[in-house]
């Protein structure tokens, strides 16, 4: 394709196949962890397959709240209206808090129990981030880029600025906002885990958005400067986070390797962003090349993130409730009353191939919705199906 017909197919597409395909692989990576929510076997720790199978997973949030800022500025771009996609943001992102808090709450845990558990979760803070959003696209994009890489490194201010008292309505303002843990809503009202507070998930989104402006670039130059970026964010965290593990004098017996891969997610600290979002981004030139029916499928559910999250959820609660039917003769489903904080004795757990075979057929049963979807999504662009 010409340099000039490249660049102007680019500029009027919100879809370009590389940041499909990579949206795709990290939500297929997702359902690992999401299986493994009912499997029972703990989010990390050694052995060495257990901290990968949840190390792993830890490359879904950034990419998808990264990207997610990359479509905006795509889409801005094609249809040139700032004040359509400021309120397309807002509501967009006040529906995904409205399904975190409904819909998706009731996939993970089968009940109808919301005032003894509700989850602030990816959704919801994916949500807040697209409103929060709607108001910095107004700003030139290099100023979003700058506000976004200060939130993401200096993250720690909004730490040192927290109310002194743990109780008030500011302290639960800041709980949302980047403390996390659980928010009692009034004196005697319902509770809400926070797991993804809107720090500092706001600066990679607004990264993102940034990103857009090189995604537009000449290939080849494109191609470059995504590769440089992936490798000196990767380069960094490696150096960082090398000499932080080298100084770290604390009791821990983890190796010195797992304990470089094993950074902060919550909140997410500068260098598990740095460690996700840096192969990310590297990969990207490859997959702008790549061909073929893997590619394909990861393309195909990489049109479709939202529709996929909303269906993969109770698709595997169920499996999983299937299999422990299949395999015990019954199923306790207290435990999940929680999901995804779930807590199975060990004698109850997985194996780990156990826990890829139900994997593998979630994402063999997945797909078909997933290519309907895209179809009927791509058929009817301005219709409800753009916000799902």
């Amino acid at each position: 394709m010409p340099i000039h017909t490249e660049a102007q197919a680019l500029s009027t597409s919100t879809r370009v196949p590389g940041l499909d395909m990579l949206r795709g692989a990290v939500m297929i990576l997702m359902a690992i962890d999401h299986v493994r929510v009912y499997s029972g076997v703990p989010a990390g720790g050694l052995p060495p397959g257990v901290f990968f199978t949840r190390w792993v997973t830890h490359f879904c949030a950034p990419v998808f709240v990264f990207l997610a800022g990359t479509a905006a500025f795509l889409q801005l771009r094609k249809h040139g209206d700032r004040g359509a996609l400021a309120r397309y943001l807002l509501v967009r992102g006040l529906m995904l808090v409205a399904l975190e808090l409904t819909v998706i709450r009731f996939s993970w845990t089968f009940n109808w129990n919301y005032s003894a558990f509700t989850l602030a979760g990816v959704i919801w803070m994916l949500g807040w981030c697209m409103v929060l959003m709607s108001g910095l696209i107004w700003l030139p994009t290099w100023a979003v880029a700058v506000v976004g890489l200060a939130i993401v490194v200096g993250q720690t201010a909004f730490q040192a600025a927290a109310p002194a008292t743990s109780s008030g309505a500011m302290h639960a303002v800041w709980q949302f906002l980047y403390l996390g843990d659980m928010v009692r809503i009034g004196a005697s009202g319902p509770s809400i885990t926070v797991l993804y507070t809107i720090v500092p998930w706001i600066g990679v989104m607004a990264l993102g958005y940034a990103f857009g402006a090189i995604v537009l670039l000449e290939r080849d130059t494109r191609r470059r400067v995504v590769l440089g970026l992936g490798l000196a964010a990767t380069a960094t965290f490696l150096v960082i986070g090398s000499i932080a593990v080298s100084a770290d004098a604390s009791d821990n017996q983890m190796p010195a390797f797992f304990r470089l891969l094993n950074q902060r997610k919550y909140p997410a600290s500068p260098l598990f962003l740095f460690m996700t979002l840096g192969p990310s981004l590297a990969v990207l030139p490859w997959l702008e090349r790549a061909r073929g029916a893997i590619a394909g499928v990861l393309e195909t559910f990489g049109r479709v993130p939202l529709f996929y999250y909303l269906l993969h959820i109770p698709v595997i609660h169920l499996t999983a409730l299937l299999v422990f039917v299949l395999r015990d003769g019954a199923v306790n489903t207290q435990p999940f009353a929680t999901a995804p904080y779930v807590f199975l004795p060990e004698p109850q757990r997985w194996s780990l191939p156990l826990l890829y075979l139900v994997f593998a057929a979630v994402i063999a049963m997945l797909y078909v919705p997933c290519r309907w979807y895209a179809g009927f999504k791509a058929r009817h662009p301005r219709s409800w199906a753009r916000y799902i």
